[in-house]
Order: structure tokens, then C-alpha cells, then sequence
């Protein structure tokens, strides 16, 4: 998994699985979903980030056990 914030565009970005994309929706709005050609989602992108997420700079990582 990769996630990475462009302060140029405001963008967050996460790759849950690298590789093409077949389609993409919008969960809501300025949340594209990108998915591949079985249907499994593989990016997600929230636009305007500093604006939706107030804490973004301080992303925490988390394995539940």
C-alpha cells in the first residue's frame, strides 16, 4: 500500500494494489474509486484533502491484532 499527499493539487491518494485501471466511481463527492477489470479496488483518491481531512499530515498505520 502506498499513500501519498500532493500539496500541488491537495490531493491524498492511496494504492491498495498497483497495476492498470479498468473504471472508476465516485463513493462521493471528490472521492474517485478506481477499480480493476475483476472489479477489485485498487486506489482511492480524496481531493481538496486539507479540507476534508483536518489531520492529514499525521497519517497513522495500524496492523489490528
Amino acid at each position: 500500500m502506498t499513500i501519498t499527499y500532493d500539496p500541488n493539487t491537495d490531493t491524498l491518494t492511496v494504492i491498495l494494489k498497483p497495476g492498470p485501471v479498468a473504471g472508476s466511481d465516485e463513493a462521493k463527492p471528490s472521492v474517485p474509486l478506481d477499480y480493476d477489470k475483476a472489479g477489485d479496488l485498487v486506489s482511492l483518491e480524496i481531493l481538496d484533502a486539507s479540507k476534508r481531512m483536518p489531520d492529514f499530515d499525521t497519517i497513522q498505520f495500524r496492523v489490528a491484532v
